[in-house]
């Protein structure tokens, strides 16, 4: 079977590779189609040392499972998470489950970007789940990066009324303003949604998904500021999610909170940051983040994709086979993709 196989920063390649030997308590998955991520480009761009496994954005076929599995069946379409928490040490109790040491331990075999994957017991039992007749492949591919946004939107607070603005409106970008939308609707919660890009075409696709107001990123902080200050009465907005790595637009986000808002980063950020300390503490400012997301998230998530409530079909910019991986790369990184998915046929 083909896979690609991480060996260094210059040398990722797709190589034949024996289809994985399964366990009694895990199953084999051919796979569907995967997304590249983001956090799978940073992985490269960083020259991580191996081994790395790339791709989890995944959906696929059960074609093998072992004799002690029960709640999974041959020929069930699935998507599986690559992560899963033990769910009762001290990280998890605290619901802090991207900290709990067994999630980065755990993985698929050998990755995302593979024919077939060996999925282990823990997955198998709180991190596959069967997919609807109704959504597609490539839909479905969505429900990891959507679990890791519910999560964030999860971790905030806010009311009926409130603004949030998300910076940033790539895949991930445009997912997060559409969980903020549903889940918001979901409690009874009308929210207004700002979205903020510097490229024309993601700003007019987000005006297409729901976001209510976008506007061109400025290299200003202030400028941005002043933009949402007549539309919230004054105040500026409650919330602000940064979907994207940088000083600049962390700063650009703080700026445009209300007294009291909170700031959500949820992108990696290289060096330091320079921050008032005095104008979070005179302003009531917080700041959080997550990272990844759980079983719940990815529950949630697959139910928002079936329901339609999130729309995800547009979001695919370029469809590539496996053998193309690094041309769908160099998509990603020149930022000419909004989300690049592998088609994968699965073949030994």
């Amino acid at each position: 079977m083909k896979a690609v196989i991480y060996h260094s920063y210059e040398n990722i390649r797709v190589e034949q590779r024996p289809v994985p030997v399964i366990g009694d308590q895990e199953v084999l998955v051919r796979v569907s189609g995967c997304g590249l991520c983001g956090s799978d480009i940073i992985k490269i761009v960083q020259q991580a040392p191996p081994p790395v496994i790339l791709g989890h954005e995944l959906s696929g076929i059960v074609v093998k499972r072992g004799r002690a599995v029960t709640n999974l069946l041959e020929g069930q379409r699935v998507i599986v998470a690559h992560h899963v928490p033990c769910g009762t040490c001290h990280y998890c109790r605290h619901g802090n489950y991207s900290m709990c040491p067994s999630f980065k331990a755990s993985n698929i075999d050998p990755c995302g970007f593979a024919d077939y994957i060996r999925v282990p017991a823990e997955h198998v039992q709180h991190m596959v789940l069967p997919l609807p007749a109704t959504l597609s492949d490539e839909e479905a591919s969505f429900t990891e990066p959507l679990a890791c946004c519910v999560r964030a939107v999860r971790h905030m607070s806010f009311m009926d009324g409130d603004s949030i603005v998300i910076i940033g409106l790539g895949s991930i970008g445009l997912l997060m303003a559409q969980a903020v939308k549903a889940l918001g609707s979901r409690a009874g919660q009308a929210v207004h949604t700002f979205g903020v890009d510097v490229l024309p075409e993601r700003l007019a696709l987000a005006r297409e998904l729901g976001i209510d107001e976008v506007f061109t990123a400025s290299t200003e902080e202030m400028e941005l500021h002043d933009a949402f200050y007549p539309l919230t009465e004054g105040r500026g907005v409650d919330a602000a999610i940064v979907t994207v790595g940088g000083a600049k637009p962390l700063l650009q986000a703080l700026a445009t909170l209300r007294k009291g808002g909170a700031l959500s980063i949820f992108a990696a950020q290289a060096g330091t940051v320079p921050i008032n300390i005095e104008t979070l503490y005179q302003r009531e400012l917080s700041i959080s983040s997550t990272y990844s997301s759980s079983p719940e998230d990815l529950r949630i998530a697959l139910d928002l994709l079936t329901q339609r409530e999130v729309q995800v079909e547009r979001l695919i910019s370029h469809r590539l086979p496996l053998e193309q991986f690094h041309e769908g790369v160099r998509l990603m990184r020149e930022r000419t993709a909004l989300k690049v998915y592998f088609q994968i046929a699965g073949e030994l």
